[in-house]
C-alpha cells in the first residue's frame, strides 16, 4: 500500500487545535462536525438490503473504506475497531463498525460477510456496483485507485475512520493509527457530548 503524505493532515490538526478553546476535552482525531460532506451513503449489506445512516440510528457508528485482499492497513482498522468495542465496556453495544470495501469486482456480498464477522459478528460490510462506490467514496472525501500488480491488483486508498453521533451526524475523521486507545477515548468524549 502506498504512504500518503502526512503533512496536509498534521497542518489540518494543527489549525483543529489552535481553534479549539474552553475547558471540554479535545479529540485525538480530526473534529469535522458539521461538514458539509459525509452526509449519507446508500449501499447494499450482505443480504441486498439497501443501507443508509438513518438505518443505524440510536448507535455510534465508525465507517471505513477498504477492501478485503488488502494486506496491511484494512485488517489493522478493524482489528483496531474490535479493540475500541472492547474498550468501551458496555458502551461498546452502541457501536456500529461498517466496512464499506472499495473492491466491489472481488469483494463479494459473501465474501465480505465472512471478512467482517472474522473480526467481529456484530461489523457490517457494505458493497455496490462502481458507480455507487465512487459517489459515497466522493460524498466522504476519501481516495481510492486500482493498482496493477504481478498477480492482479491492489487498491491504494486513504485510510480514514468516520465517527457518526446516534443521530447520523459526522463527528470525527481519525487518521490510521495503531493503537485503538485514542479512538476509545475519542468515542467516550463523544458520548459524554451528544448524550
Amino acid at each position: 500500500m502506498r504512504r500518503f503524505s502526512k503533512w496536509p493532515w498534521i497542518l489540518l490538526l494543527c489549525a483543529a487545535a489552535a481553534g479549539c478553546g474552553g475547558d471540554e476535552p479535545k479529540f485525538n482525531g480530526i473534529d469535522v462536525t458539521g461538514a458539509d460532506w459525509g452526509r449519507d451513503f446508500r449501499l447494499q449489506d450482505p443480504d441486498g438490503r439497501t443501507r443508509s445512516l438513518a438505518d443505524f440510528r440510536g448507535k455510534y457508528v465508525m465507517l471505513f473504506f477498504g477492501f478485503t485482499h488488502c494486506p496491511d492497513v484494512c485488517p489493522t482498522a478493524l482489528t483496531r475497531a474490535k479493540e475500541v468495542k472492547r474498550l468501551l465496556g458496555a458502551d461498546g453495544e452502541r457501536l456500529q463498525v461498517i466496512f464499506v470495501t472499495v473492491d466491489p469486482e472481488r469483494d463479494t456480498p459473501v465474501l465480505l460477510r465472512e471478512y467482517t464477522a472474522a473480526f467481529d459478528p456484530s461489523f457490517l460490510g457494505l458493497r455496490d456496483d462502481t458507480d455507487a462506490t465512487k459517489r459515497t467514496a466522493a460524498e466522504f472525501r476519501a481516495f481510492y485507485e486500482k493498482v496493477p500488480t504481478g498477480a492482479g491488483y491492489a487498491v491504494n486508498h486513504s485510510a480514514f475512520t468516520y465517527v457518526f453521533d446516534p443521530q447520523g451526524r459526522l463527528h470525527l475523521a481519525m487518521p490510521h493509527l495503531q493503537s485503538a486507545e485514542p479512538y476509545a477515548a475519542d468515542l467516550l468524549v463523544l458520548m459524554k457530548r451528544t448524550s
